[in-house]
Order: structure tokens, then sequence, then C-alpha cells
């Protein structure tokens, strides 16, 4: 029989990942299906256990679902534990284990696909939410020579600073004034709903990297570090190395990225 995986989320109509990870198969010979299924917002736990019952293998989740698949998995990676959020769950008949791997998605884009070395340098990530979450534990384990958080709300960030340890630091938006960094990274939802962005024109380093992780818009963060001289990047390689990352978890293969990659590019 077919293998059958999908992705989980609400909403889900828009998601790439049934094409990237048909994609995916074909260039490794693998027998897989792979589709949407859009749950419930009340009602994600019954949504992935009917998928399981049908003899789904496994499953991408995506918002607003991944704190709950964190709670539904019996067997969470070390990463999935970090970030207390899942993102993939390999679906077994008696364990589920639950990984996360939108951090390690990030990191592949930004040393692989973008050419930027990590070590030693001035990192700045904006937000403190889930997404921000899933991605800091391989932040640190890059060993930059600066990790710091902001917020809006200074507590959250400083909550999430403390679980961590140096070099993360937690600071306000307010308090950037002055600061400059190498590798910005929008984690809020200012991406999302298109709102203003009120941050320091100074955290923009001249020729520093700033990485909006919402994918396939021109958000108010890529527009202001463009006019502040840096390169600019949204979060559709990401979005593809995590599945990649996801796909060998569940194949045992890790397929080439960079054709996928540009194909999406082209759309």
């Amino acid at each position: 029989m077919t293998d059958r995986y999908a992705v989980i989320g609400n909403p889900v109509t828009h998601s790439k990942s049934p094409w990237i990870h048909r994609e995916f198969a074909r260039a490794t010979s693998q027998d897989l299906e792979y589709i949407r299924i859009e749950a419930p917002l009340d009602g994600f736990l019954g949504t992935v256990e009917e998928f399981r019952a049908l003899g789904g293998k496994g499953a991408n989740v995506t918002l607003p679902f991944k704190e709950q698949a964190y709670r539904y998995c019996t067997e969470p990676s070390a990463a999935a534990r970090m970030a207390e959020a899942v993102n993939t769950l390999v679906i077994g008949e008696a364990v589920v284990r639950g990984e996360n791997t939108d951090g390690s998605g990030l990191l592949r884009d930004v040393t692989g696909n973008l050419g930027r070395s990590l070590p030693g340098k001035a990192i700045l990530l904006l937000g403190a939410g889930g997404a921000a979450r899933g991605v800091l534990g391989p932040l640190v384990a890059a060993h930059p020579a600066q990790l710091v958080i902001a917020n809006r709300t200074l507590p959250k960030a400083q909550e999430l600073a403390r679980r961590f340890g140096m070099p993360v630091q937690a600071r306000a938006f307010e308090s950037l004034q002055g600061s400059a960094f190498d590798l910005i990274i929008n984690a809020t939802s200012a991406g999302l709903d298109g709102a203003g962005f009120q941050i320091s024109p100074s955290v923009f380093r001249k020729g520093a990297l700033a990485y909006e992780m919402v994918y396939g818009r021109d958000t108010p963060f890529l527009a202001l570090a463009r006019a502040c001289g840096c390169e600019t990047s949204d979060g559709l390689g990401m979005l593809v190395e995590q599945a990649a990352d996801s796909f060998q978890i569940w194949r045992g293969v890790r397929p080439e990225t960079a054709g996928v990659l540009g194909a999406l590019r082209a759309r």
C-alpha cells in the first residue's frame, strides 16, 4: 500500500507542502501520498486520530496546532522539547514521535542557500512566540557572538531568554536604538497581518541579512530592511529545507532541495 502523509493546519488551502513532497518523492523514487487536511480550530486531536486510523504514517503540523501536536506525541525529540512545539509527526501503532524541523530548516537556508556564516556574528530575533521558540535552539547552537530576542512585551522575551541562557539576551523593541546586527530574523505576526513595522532602522547593519519567516509577500519588515541596504529573504527556503528534513525523518533519505526551491521561486 502507498504510505499516506499529510499537512494539518487551519487554514491550509494555501500550503505548498503537497507539491513539495510530491516532488521529493518523485526525485527519490518513494511511493507515498501527501494531502492537505484542514482541522477545525477546536478539533486537532480528532483530526489527527482519524488520519491515524486511516493508516496515516506521518504529518506536518502548521499553524495554529504545533503546541497541540507537541502535547499529542508520546516521544518528543530534544528539539521539540526545547521549542515546546512539533511540526513533524511520525505515527506508529503504539508510539507517535514528534520532531521540530523549523530551526534546522532556517539554518540550512541561511547558511547553505544564502551563504551566511553565523559563528561570531550578532543575531537579532524579533518576536518571542511559537515561531521564535521553534528556531532559537539551533540559532544558539550556531555559536553567535550575540543573540538578542526583542519583543513588544519584554517579560515574554525575558522568559524565553532564561530558558536558553547565554548568549541569549532579552530586549524591548524601543531599547534597540543604536544597536546593529549581522542577521535580523522577523518571527513576529507583522508579516502575516500587514501591520506597520515599528523597529529602529539602526538594527539593519549595511550588508546584513534580513530574514522574513513569512513567505510569498513583501512585508513592511522587508521593505525597511531594503531601504537600509540589507540583503533580504523571505521564508520560502526555510519551508523547503524543513520539509526536506521531515521527508528524511519519514523516509530515511534527504532529497535535493535546490531544484524544488528554484521552481517555487520561478512561480
